[in-house]
């Protein structure tokens, strides 16, 4: 499973380590991804979303069949 939000397309970011002496090495800075159910009343069934924080204020604001809508324009699965 791939650390990506659903809603927001959210994804690792990459950068580097620094050592007291300076030396560089590699990391990965991860995006804080959860898994959550939500009921969609215009489909009929519960989904399965993975979201970061931010896509679940959005949810809240916006509601959840409008970011549906938004999702499946986008062509993203449910």
């Amino acid at each position: 499973m791939s650390r990506t939000c659903q809603v927001t397309g959210r994804r690792p970011q990459f950068g580097n380590n620094v050592s007291h002496s300076h030396r560089r090495t590699h990391r990965r800075f991860d995006v804080n991804v959860q898994v959550k159910r939500y009921w969609i009343p215009s489909l009929g069934r519960q989904v399965v979303l993975r979201l970061t924080p931010r896509a679940m204020r959005s949810i809240d604001r916006k509601g959840i069949d409008a970011v549906v809508q938004d999702m499946l324009r986008t062509g993203e699965r449910l």
